[in-house]
């Protein structure tokens, strides 16, 4: 396989022996497996996740869980909470319809602290991690999330030897529903815990594939490297960020089977020309001028392009370019020509940035609602995600482009987009590239609301926040037109943003840095890879 060119492995172990070994230790986890009784399956099928494993598994799982769901097995009243927890949270997350109910026998929970505080931690943590995926409505799994949530920080620094500690913490600072399996697998692995035959095994497979995962990344990086360098962008539009590193940070975090490897590149480029025309509407281009682009962008017509400056004109060709090649190789590949599709996505951005430059420009401020209906489109997200439905392929129905299409249908596009939003006004630092000005939700509301301050403003974004997670939740859990891989995908935009909007007072990402380095230098393998020189 041609990735593996970039592989760092020693030159006394071949690539094609990596394989094998790989396929063999695939082949005897699963034969580990088939004897393992089912409480103990819910505990591997769990770990295969956090791993990132799972797509070796698809059948296995959904055959499991399948068997649990009819069997009723989760609302047994034997079972302890630690099952109870996980086997809610593996049956939701797979999309099979399990209520709150299955906690009933623990209602008095409260009441049980003084016991639960040393006898049942896991169960705590297994609670606090199920209350993620709550819908809205359901308040009792929110209030014994925060109940669970105060009392594993309160056990906590009385018991940092505790060989419970490590889970206790990881899980109150990353819970396994918020977080991104890429960047805290090897942190799972670290911890798992198993003398089991299985377990050894399934750790052996884990460390196959985090080189795997790790060589298929760093063969991503040369492209993206290549393909930006070869584009020129930079050189002609020295205004715009120089950062394909941090683009391809994006797709290569929430795509995360190996086997979608061209599709993590070419969402890349998709990207790419979100943060270009961004820059454009915020940084360099005059109100006049951004009328005139969006214009150009509406009629998508190469030739009539004569009215725009120089900078416009080598701007929309690459965005007119990059999209029809995206559209083009998606027909070839799944028979479906998206180029409508694509086309309107990126005259509903550029509208939505050029309301934004009429009011900030002029020193207008709208109410907070009108800015939160506007900048949802203004993320980027709805652009992003359009790409990525068609560049995927799957599940390509007339239903799903008609939410696709149109914006305004509240669903999965528009919270994951509502949840960047909020985030990136949250933040106070920016990218250090990025000096122009386009408003925050914080001071629309403030402004709105007499007497109200800065912090009151925080906490009704905190608020928000919550529930539009528990609108992605229900969009994703629940029946919707969408394939897994796209689902998965705006989940895991979602759980990306609180690492891409995290600047310091530096400017920089020092949480995405970090996990960075974790998945491309800590690494199982010899060391051997140099970076293109690109800064996050």
């Amino acid at each position: 396989m041609a990735f593996l060119q970039a592989h760092t492995a020693s030159p006394n172990r071949p690539i094609v022996d990596f394989h094998v070994h790989h396929a063999q230790k695939l082949k005897e986890l699963k034969d580990a497996l088939a004897n393992v009784g089912e409480d103990e399956l819910l505990i591997a099928v769990d770990a295969m996740q956090h791993l990132g494993l799972e797509h070796h598994f698809r059948e296995e799982m959904e055959a499991f869980l399948q068997k649990q769901y009819h069997a009723r097995a989760y609302d047994d009243c034997n079972h302890q909470l630690l099952e109870v927890s996980l086997r809610f949270r593996l049956l939701r997350q797979q999309g099979y319809h399990v209520t709150t109910d299955v906690f009933n026998k623990f209602k008095n929970i409260e009441d049980l602290t003084s016991g639960l505080l040393y006898k049942d931690i896991e169960g705590l943590v297994g609670l606090y991690e199920a209350s993620h995926l709550s819908f809205q409505g359901e308040d009792a799994l929110d209030e014994a999330g925060k109940l669970s949530h105060q009392i594993l920080t309160a056990w906590l620094p009385n018991n940092l030897d505790d060989h419970r500690a490590p889970l206790v913490s990881h899980s109150l600072k990353h819970p396994y529903h918020k977080s991104l399996t890429r960047f805290m697998a090897k942190n799972f692995l670290d911890h798992f815990q198993g003398t089991e035959k299985w377990a050894r095994v399934l750790q052996e497979l884990a460390k196959l594939e985090f080189n795997l995962v790790e060589s298929i990344i760093r063969n991503e990086i040369l492209q993206i490297s290549k393909w930006w360098k070869e584009l020129g962008l930079t050189k002609e539009l020295n205004f715009v960020r120089d950062q394909p590193i941090k683009w391809y940070t994006w797709p290569m975090a929430c795509l995360t089977d190996p086997s979608l490897s061209e599709e993590r590149v070419e969402l890349t480029k998709s990207i790419s020309l979100v943060y270009i025309i961004d820059d454009i509407f915020d940084v360099h281009g005059t109100l006049d001028e951004l009328v005139l682009f969006t214009a150009a962008v509406e009629r998508w017509d190469l030739d009539e392009t004569d009215e725009l400056p120089d900078y416009m004109k080598i701007s929309f060709k690459a965005l007119y370019d990059i999209t029809n090649e995206t559209s083009d190789r998606a027909y070839k590949r799944h028979g479906w020509n998206p180029i409508e599709s694509l086309k309107k996505s990126w005259a509903i951005l550029c509208k939505a940035f050029l309301l934004e430059a009429q009011w900030f420009r002029c020193g207008h401020l709208p109410n907070a609602e009108d800015y939160l209906k506007n900048g949802v489109i203004s993320t980027g997200v709805p652009a992003v995600l359009t790409h990525a439905f068609f560049i995927l392929g799957q599940g390509i129905t007339q239903q799903a482009i008609d939410i696709v299409d149109n914006i305004n249908t509240p669903g999965i596009i528009s919270s994951t987009a509502t949840i960047l939003r909020l985030w990136d006004d949250f933040g106070s630092a920016k990218d250090e590239n990025q000096n122009g000005y386009d408003g925050s939700y914080i001071q629309c509301y403030v402004n709105e609301h007499e007497g109200c301050s800065d912090e009151d403003a925080r906490a009704c974004v905190i608020h928000k926040i919550s529930d539009e997670w528990k609108r992605l939740n229900q969009e994703c859990f629940s029946s919707n037109p969408f394939s897994e891989s796209f689902t998965k995908l705006a989940l895991n935009v979602a759980r990306m943003v609180p690492m891409m909007y995290d600047y310091n007072t530096q400017h920089r990402l020092p949480s995405l840095e970090e996990n960075m380095k974790s998945l491309l230098f800590d690494s199982f393998l010899a060391q051997g890879f140099q970076s293109p020189g690109q800064t996050i």
